[in-house]
C-alpha cells in the first residue's frame, strides 16, 4: 500500500498532472511491486505565495510524500528514489527541483475496507 501526495506550485503541477502521475506510479510498481491497478495519489497545488523553498530551486520545485506501509528494505527504497528522479529528469524536472520522502507506519496503523490493514490479504509483498 503506498498513498502519494505531491506538493507544488499549482500552475507547474497543472501542466505535468499527467506525467507526474504516470511517472510516480510506474517507478512504485517497478521498484516495489505493487499492482498496477493500486494508483492512490493527490495533487496539491499551492499559490506561489503559499509555497516557500529555498534558492537553488526553479518554479518546478515538487515535494513527492509517499505514506506506505513498513516493511521494504532499503535497496528498494533507493530504487525508488531512483526510478523517480530518473523518470522526472526525462518529464523536464531536474533533481534539484525534486524532493522525495518516505513514511512508513505498522499494517495496524492503517484502515482500509473496513479492516486493519495487518488483517488485509494482499496480493503483493511489502517486505522487498
Amino acid at each position: 500500500m503506498a498513498q502519494v501526495k505531491l506538493y507544488g506550485r499549482a500552475d507547474r503541477l497543472r501542466a505535468r498532472r499527467e506525467a507526474w502521475s504516470e511517472l510516480v506510479h510506474a517507478s512504485l510498481v517497478e521498484a516495489f511491486g505493487l499492482p498496477p491497478e493500486k494508483r492512490f495519489q493527490r495533487f496539491i497545488g499551492l499559490d506561489p505565495a503559499d509555497f516557500v523553498y529555498p534558492a537553488g530551486r526553479s518554479e518546478d520545485y515538487t515535494i513527492i510524500e509517499i505514506v506506505l506501509f513498513e516493511g521494504r528494505s532499503v535497496e528498494s527504497k533507493k530504487a525508488l528514489y531512483a526510478q523517480l528522479y530518473t523518470r522526472a529528469a526525462a518529464a523536464g524536472v531536474t533533481a534539484a527541483d525534486l524532493e522525495i520522502t518516505l513514511i512508513e507506519t505498522p499494517r495496524h496503523d492503517w484502515g482500509i475496507r473496513g479492516l486493519p490493514g495487518d488483517e488485509l490479504e494482499l496480493s503483493y509483498r511489502v517486505d522487498a
